[in-house]
């Protein structure tokens, strides 16, 4: 069941979107060479903890997953681009972070996620992450009220077809409200005009993310929740939280 959001509703999942937005721009700032993926994990718990928000990742555990996760964020390094654990692992020089984090104020949720590279950049990570927020902009200029899902997975697979890049549509946004996951899936690719009809009220966490080449296969670690690409390409990621209005898309976790 896809559920309508009010005016009022929306108001609380942007307090909380504002979190994540405030937790995402600390890690960032503080990411640096040598510095472990679980020392940025506990800078974004310092965010939530000072908002009194909670994380909407930390103990979650889908069907996929053989254990709960043990983060506040997902850090993905290189060809992990997907659900990786905050681990000892010390950031080198030319390392390319993807970072997702959600979170809750009063049951209400945000979720978000960013890209970049630590250090010294490599020039086609850059022109990754660039490919990535172009399509989210896409995908969140298509979520306006009377276009259907699809207008936005077609959105998205139209940039990720024109850069080259792949990407498997297994995972993919979706709905948001009280839940973290709500109906319904948000494909990164697919048909214009499919799928339900968006209104006012519709809230969604639009999130692209590709690899270097035309790559679709992907590989889960012994952790249960790292996603890696299978033919080692480097990954991207990039997400928002946007609101349907009578006025077009309203971003809940600008940065």
């Amino acid at each position: 069941m896809v559920e309508l959001k009010t005016a009022a509703e929306i108001e609380q999942m942007r307090a909380a979107g504002q979190v994540v937005a405030a937790a995402l721009t600390a890690v960032k700032k503080e990411a640096a060479v040598g510095v472990s993926l679980r020392e940025l994990d506990e800078v974004a718990r310092d965010v939530l903890r000072s908002a009194g928000a909670e994380s909407l990742f930390e103990g979650y555990q889908p069907g996929f997953a053989g254990s709960p996760f043990s983060g506040v964020i997902c850090t993905s390094v290189n060809d992990a681009v997907l659900h990786g654990l905050p681990t000892d692992y010390r950031l080198a020089d030319g390392d390319l972070l993807s970072v997702d984090c959600g979170a809750s104020i009063d049951g209400w949720c945000g979720d978000s996620a960013t890209s970049f590279v630590v250090g010294t950049p490599r020039a086609e990570d850059l022109d990754l992450i660039a490919t990535t927020e172009r399509a989210l902009a896409a995908g969140i200029a298509a979520a306006v009220t009377g276009a259907r899902i699809g207008d936005i997975g077609a959105a998205i697979g139209e940039i990720r077809h024109q850069a080259g890049v792949g990407t498997n549509l297994d995972f993919g946004g979706h709905g948001i409200g009280r839940r973290m996951h709500e109906e319904p899936h948000v494909p990164n690719g697919g048909n214009a005009g499919r799928g339900l009809k968006l209104r006012p009220g519709h809230v969604l966490a639009i999130e692209p993310w590709f690899w270097h080449g035309p790559n679709t296969v992907y590989v889960i670690d012994d952790d249960g929740w790292t996603l890696r690409s299978a033919s080692g390409t480097r990954g991207a990621h990039a997400e928002h939280t946007v609101a349907i209005t009578e006025n077009g898309p309203e971003v809940l976790t600008a940065r």
